[in-house]
């Protein structure tokens, strides 16, 4: 007997998709007009994405560091990516950075562990610092404008935001089928 989870997926009617069309949360109608808005569409699909992977899981299952030797779990990506929103905001603002929100470096994946209210609330920072990190691009309309002490590019930031988000879910893939055997993009 293996310790391994079979495969599986909730999707029938494309068996490598994570969901059926009709249940998929994500937006893949419809493609934005301009820019700003395709980066957006990009950022809030893999935002969902993430959350989509960590979905039905207990505490135990979200903190189990499912692919050995790597430290990572769903619950670490989740308090990870809330501490990166944070980080980024301190590339465009002007004055003292923001504090981290888990202390020293990877104390974002060694602080994960299995109890609901490290659960709870690394969703309740997540969205609090998607929210914060929102409102202060959204403040920017021209994104080929640089901010911060470093100068950086709006356009760039929210590339990077894309990129992050995008390399952590496929890191969510492996985690998530690891853990359960759940599969799916």
């Amino acid at each position: 007997m293996s310790d391994e989870p079979a495969r599986w997926t909730r999707a029938t009617v494309y068996p490598d998709m994570w969901a059926d069309p009709a249940d998929d949360p994500r937006n893949n109608e419809d493609s934005p007009d301009g820019e700003r808005a395709t980066l957006l569409d990009f950022l809030t699909n893999y935002r969902i994405t993430l959350r989509m992977k960590c979905e039905d899981l207990d505490p135990e299952q979200l903190a189990r560091r499912s692919v050995p030797p790597s430290t990572m779990s769903l619950l670490g990506l989740l308090r990870h990516l809330a501490e990166v929103e944070r980080d980024w905001r301190n590339w465009i603002t002007e004055g003292d950075p923001l504090p981290t929100l888990y202390g020293e470096k990877d104390a974002d994946f060694a602080g994960a562990v299995a109890e609901q209210a490290v659960v709870d609330a690394a969703y309740a920072d997540l969205e609090r610092e998607q929210l914060a990190t929102d409102a202060a691009l959204a403040g920017h309309p021209d994104l080929g404008e640089r901010v911060g002490g470093e100068r950086i590019a709006i356009r760039e930031l929210m590339v990077h935001r894309i990129d992050e988000y995008a390399r952590h879910c496929g890191h969510a893939d492996l985690l998530r089928e690891c853990v359960d055997g759940r599969v799916g993009q």
